[in-house]
């Protein structure tokens, strides 16, 4: 009886006209909406998966590689006409970045993260699918820029990559530029996944990462002796235009992956295979180890 009497009480405060009482309705409804869509927004910030961006040249290995993350085994796939996605887990023997400090000796279970990957189609006609993945993705933690090892040992193969790669690059050069002006985004990692080492003609990983550094520096001298032909960027004395279409460090001769860090991009060229020969598996871990350490 007591409690239905203070409860009697409380309503009749509650829809009286005294100031207090406005005061208190009038808090409840402009804080509700709020409340609620902070609610609504953490609880699905949290089940937003990380991703990682797959791209490349045509024929690369990209889709395998995507097959094989998801599934274990890298199917036989066609030449992708649409962006494709799997959710992935870290294997057991890859750590994550929250187990770097983790002791080898800790035995105690623990939750191997997932990961979303988004492959997308590698031909040139295509690649408008990369650019709008790469702009629009959602809690993007790297990019895998797949590269044949044996492609780029020709002329050809080694141009279409490094002009790929230098598109890439330049857009996340832009949108570390772009978000100075409000706050530093989120740096990208880029792996450069030197695929199909097991290939007799295929290119020590070191000279896949120096050939298409060297390759770079000449899409970027072309590009900007094209945009001064062109008269883009001479309205600016300053040639502002230009530098802010010139890839890495502004009118150095030479271009080096390393050239990116100022600009919040870390570049990393990984050699692997996705297929083996024979009965032999194909050799992925060191990549991921690096969705390891970026995850």
């Amino acid at each position: 009886m007591a409690n239905s009497g203070a409860l009697d009480q409380w309503m009749t405060w509650a829809f009286s006209p005294t100031i207090s009482a406005v005061l208190v309705a009038f808090l409840i409804t402009l804080l509700s909406p709020v409340v609620l869509h902070y609610y609504l927004y953490r609880k699905s910030a949290s089940k937003e998966l990380p991703s990682f961006l797959l791209l490349g040249p045509l024929g690369a290995g990209k889709t395998s590689l995507l097959t094989l993350f998801a599934n274990g085994t890298a199917s036989s796939t066609h030449t992708s006409q649409e962006p494709q996605s799997a959710v992935c887990q870290l294997p057991l023997s890859i750590r994550s970045s929250e187990d770097q400090y983790r002791s080898e000796n800790d035995t105690s279970a623990r939750s191997q993260p997932k990961f979303l990957l988004l492959d997308t189609p590698g031909h040139g006609k295509l690649r408008r699918h990369a650019q709008s993945s790469l702009t629009t993705a959602s809690a993007l933690k790297g990019l895998i820029f797949v590269v044949d090892s044996a492609a780029v040992s020709s002329a050809s193969g080694l141009t279409e990559a490094a002009e790929y790669l230098h598109e890439v690059l330049l857009l996340l050069q832009k949108r570390h530029t772009q978000g100075k002006t409000s706050k530093d985004p989120q740096a990208i990692p880029v792996l450069v996944a030197a695929n199909k080492q097991d290939v007799f003609t295929s290119l020590p990983v070191g000279l896949v990462k120096s050939k298409l550094e060297g390759e770079i520096a000449k899409v970027r001298q072309t590009r900007s002796k094209g945009l001064l032909d062109s008269g883009i960027g001479m309205e600016d004395e300053s040639g502002a235009d230009e530098e802010g279409n010139w890839l890495g460090e502004y009118g150095a001769k030479e271009f080096r992956f390393t050239q990116m860090e100022e600009h919040g991009v870390e570049v990393t060229t990984v050699g692997g295979n996705v297929r083996g020969e024979g009965e032999e598996k194909g050799f992925v871990s060191d990549w991921w180890s690096w969705i390891g350490e970026n995850i």
